[in-house]
């Protein structure tokens, strides 16, 4: 059985992490993981700037590493920039000296104070001592964009029946997502339904 939202336990883990802006207006927040990558980020970028729309991208250490240029761009169009760690680390796998190395070492090339674990998921000491440094972000919603089989058409369906007002949205940059297949069209039903899409007060 598939969660398209965060286990109901990951709040009590991480008390101080933001899974959900409180608010009853009918905004919504895109945010973006694993990239930056040539071949998705220009056109994401593009979908975003033709819809006026700014979102939160949580970068790879390895690729903003790898394409420096491209972080810039997408800080220069007015988007976020956040860390999602370097090797892209299964924090319950991972002890917490290496993880917090890696988060450390991710920081020397995407420069923020905005952290999502990769799969959402730290061990207590992870999150204890990384939340005094970052504030952490996780999702509200996880449409599984990142799977090819489950489908563009799937993940459209996800988004337009679970979206409610204050949900973060966590698509994924890279060329093997549907999001750059979708995204437009959601974008368009969320519109029509009296969403906006705001960058997130963080």
């Amino acid at each position: 059985m598939r969660l398209f939202r965060p286990c109901f336990f990951a709040g009590w883990l991480y008390p101080e992490a933001i899974l959900r802006i409180r608010t009853e207006e009918k905004f919504l927040y895109l945010t973006f993981d694993d990239g930056p990558h040539p071949e998705s980020t220009p056109q994401l970028l593009d979908i975003l700037s033709g819809k006026n729309i700014m979102a939160l991208f949580f970068c790879d250490g390895r690729a903003a590493e790898r394409y420096p240029e491209l972080v810039d761009l997408i800080r220069s169009r007015g988007h976020l920039i956040g860390n999602h760690g370097y090797l892209h680390l299964d924090g319950w796998k991972t002890s917490p000296e290496i993880y917090e190395a890696d988060v450390s070492k991710a920081e020397s090339f995407v420069s923020s104070r905005l952290f999502r674990p990769p799969y959402g998921r730290m061990k207590r000491r992870q999150y204890k001592k990384l939340k005094d440094k970052f504030k952490i972000v996780l999702w509200d919603i996880m449409p599984y964009d990142f799977d090819q089989k489950f489908g563009g058409e799937r993940t459209l369906s996800v988004l337009m029946n679970k979206i409610r007002p204050g949900s973060i949205i966590v698509l994924h940059d890279n060329p093997s997502s549907t999001a750059l297949k979708i995204l437009p069209g959601f974008i368009d039903f969320a519109a029509d339904n009296g969403y906006k899409f705001e960058l997130p007060a963080l």
